[in-house]
């Protein structure tokens, strides 16, 4: 007797076009309206060039202070001798805001715009190339081209990486100091936000494919003689992280937003800050 066996492969032709029957638009929807916000949250906290810090909390979009505007101390911002250079420079295009975040946000903003995870995450929720599996591509006429023309740019990732291992140190030495007020060791709500925060973006970056592939993806064999090597280990647990890249992406995504928005709200006195300092 014959056997007719199903098609395996193809789709309906057309823009969302499919013979899928489930919610496949919830997953693509869900991606563009939280980083929709992200990006739209993170330019507007950015340009603002105030209210990022409440001793001792500094807000993660701007760390490292590279620059500060004297006049910001009244705004919320941080004082002259946080920053690395000092106040900010004349020579500094007045048409651009005065605002710490712009000179450093480019570092992890490139990291994770290039993240291979986050590259299938908008381009299906922003490009439609798919927007799902089984699903008709906005793009269906057009040749795709990848990473080897207009895309190109993506393959800064492996480089960005290390800036964003820089970064992780920096939002650390930022929680550390954030458990000490005028020399006082103490906690606060805000203590533990950031602790959060650099931990997911550890977590994050530490399951990077990239990270993964710095470890061991260059060798051949890990072990010597049977035996676990310290390269074997970190390989595995570079492995661990990666596994769970998807989830500590989002949770380190809308992590940092909150934040950078606590800190915020206490600096501009929205909210109280509880702590043992008070």
């Amino acid at each position: 007797m014959a056997t007719h066996l199903p098609v395996i492969g193809g789709h309906a032709e057309g823009f969302g076009k499919t013979q899928r029957s489930d919610g496949w638009w919830v997953g693509p929807g869900i991606t563009f309206a939280v980083f929709s916000t992200f990006i739209v949250y993170t330019t507007w906290a950015a340009l603002q060039g105030n209210h990022y810090y409440t001793d001792p909390y500094l807000s993660p979009f701007y760390s490292p202070l590279i620059f500060v505007e004297p006049n910001s101390l009244a705004h919320g911002g941080a004082p002259v001798d946080m920053a690395w250079f000092g106040m900010w420079p004349s020579w500094f295009p007045h048409l651009i805001p005065a605002s710490p975040a712009i000179l450093i946000l480019v570092f992890p903003g490139a990291f994770r715009f290039t993240c291979y995870y986050y590259r299938k995450a908008y381009y299906r929720s922003f490009a439609g190339s798919p927007p799902a599996c089984a699903v008709g591509p906005l793009t269906i006429k057009r040749k795709y081209k990848g990473e080897t023309s207009l895309l190109l740019f993506q393959n800064l990732h492996r480089y960005a990486m290390y800036f964003a291992l820089v970064f992780i140190v920096l939002l650390g030495k930022d929680a550390f100091e954030s458990f000490f007020r005028d020399g006082q060791p103490g906690i606060g709500v805000g203590s533990l936000i950031m602790t959060i925060n650099v931990v997911l973006i550890a977590s994050y970056t530490f399951g990077c494919h990239s990270f993964r592939h710095l470890i061991g993806g260059r060798k051949d064999c890990m072990s010597h003689c049977g035996k676990e090597t310290i390269a074997l280990g970190s390989f595995k647990q570079a492995t661990w992280f990666n596994s769970r890249h998807m989830q500590f992406a989002w949770m380190s995504l809308i992590w940092v937003m909150v934040t950078d928005l606590y800190i915020r709200l206490c600096s501009m006195g929205v909210i109280h800050d509880f702590n043992t300092w008070s």
